[in-house]
């Protein structure tokens, strides 16, 4: 008896959601003319690229805070005769050659 009670739940849960979305088909099919589309993607398009510049700008300048701090912290471990000072270097050029491509293809890209 259980059984069917849950079955039965079931189906009336499934007809209700056909139902429904039967009946917003057409507020589907209409909706394209009701919203500009080609307005709102023109929009969203030029707040992208004026983001894509500050974002730029951002990335370079993240870089050479970044170069400067990492600067010092391979001066400080070469003077205090640290054996792992190739392994800062690497790692302190590389984020340094990493933020300034990135900041660079963003404006090649996107502006």
């Amino acid at each position: 008896m259980k059984k069917m009670v849950k079955q039965t739940g079931k189906k009336k849960a499934l007809f209700f959601f056909v139902m429904a979305f039967v009946a917003f088909i057409p507020c589907i099919a209409d909706a394209g003319t009701l919203l500009d589309i080609n307005a709102g993607l023109t929009s969203a398009a030029t707040t992208i690229s004026g983001t894509y510049a500050l974002v730029s700008k951002l990335c370079l300048a993240v870089g050479a805070i970044v170069g400067l701090a990492g600067g010092i912290r391979v001066y400080v471990k070469w003077n205090n005769g640290d054996h792992e000072v190739q392994k800062e270097i690497i790692g302190w050029a590389g984020a340094c050659v990493f933020l300034l491509l990135t900041g660079t293809v963003l404006n090649v890209f996107f502006t």
